[in-house]
């Protein structure tokens, strides 16, 4: 191959840094409701925790965001990214 491979730990690390970069762009939209922009800071919390494993940070981001992805204020846009946010953390496996 002419790309070298990258390992699983390298992989879950991306997809967290992907998934940080769109929640910092909800955090920063002001069109977002202040609890739910609160909601993402604290998923972008445990996804700084590096005390924790990738898939345990990851599924702790997931848990903060699933429950205020039900939220009726939240705009559709943003909706949407958080179930991006969602679909690109749960690959993240230890």
């Amino acid at each position: 191959m002419s790309t070298p491979e990258l390992n699983k730990q390298q992989l879950n690390e991306i997809k967290i840094k992907q998934a940080m970069m769109m929640l910092e762009k909800i955090i920063n939209d002001a069109s977002v409701p202040r609890n739910i922009r609160r909601a993402a800071i604290n998923a972008l919390n445990m996804l700084r925790d590096f005390s924790l494993t990738p898939g345990v940070r990851a599924a702790n981001a997931v848990s903060v965001l699933d429950e205020v992805s039900q939220d009726p204020n939240m705009p559709m846009h943003a909706r949407t990214a958080v179930w991006n946010i969602v679909a690109v953390l749960s690959t993240v496996k230890d």
